[in-house]
């Protein structure tokens, strides 16, 4: 089955992106340390030199694939179901003073999240199930200064990654029969830059 990469914006338009050839990935103990390492390269560039999120997110995204590709580690420590909240998590790295947010998370079968942007760019991988993710973008007036409308979706199927700026608008629902497992890579979340959205009020509030 042919993979595809995708990148959000803030205009909420789903745009594909070129993706490397999986064989060009291939690696001899390529373990989440040296993943770590790389990921935290690119972003010390970017910030040395300004590079802006959406070509930072062109070598993180590459970096996301190589390391399912080859890491056994990402593929078998995965969450169990929560029957409760639909949705569970297990943290692939936590360690003071590293800004990053690495995990993999599994959403039961219609298992749906609120309308949400992130507050800081994130690249996201399918490994099971498929995921459907729906886009929008901030459409603000003098009276509704925090409404949205929706722009589009796209369904992720196992293989595909999304990635995201720091402004772009989901929300994500798990489709089909199976539960949905993703890899996700976040960077430093920026708390007054991260919402949560009603679009039939119209407003936004932190989380």
């Amino acid at each position: 089955m042919k993979t595809a990469d995708w990148l959000v914006k803030e205009d909420g338009i789903c745009r594909l992106c070129k993706s490397v050839r999986e064989w060009d990935l291939l690696a001899e103990e390529y373990r989440l340390y040296r993943f770590l390492t790389e990921v935290e390269d690119i972003m010390r560039l970017a910030a040395a030199e300004g590079i802006d999120e959406e070509s930072s997110l062109s070598g993180l995204r590459m970096l996301v694939r190589k390391l399912v590709l080859n890491c056994y580690t990402v593929k078998t420590r995965l969450p169990e179901p929560n029957r409760n909240t639909g949705v569970s998590v297990v943290v692939l790295h936590d360690e003071v003073g590293f800004p990053m947010t690495i995990q993999t998370e599994m959403n039961l079968p219609q298992t749906s999240s609120q309308i949400h942007n992130h507050g800081t760019w994130g690249v996201v991988m399918v490994l099971q199930g498929k995921q459907k993710n729906t886009f929008w973008k901030r459409n603000p007036t003098d009276e509704f200064p925090d409404k949205i409308d929706r722009v589009g979706e796209r369904i992720l199927e196992p293989g595909d990654i999304i990635s995201f700026t720091t402004e772009a608008i989901h929300s994500i629902e798990a489709v089909g029969d199976e539960p949905t497992i993703t890899f996700n890579l976040y960077g430093e979340t920026h708390g007054g830059k991260r919402y949560q959205f009603d679009p039939d009020k119209q407003t936004a509030k932190h989380f």
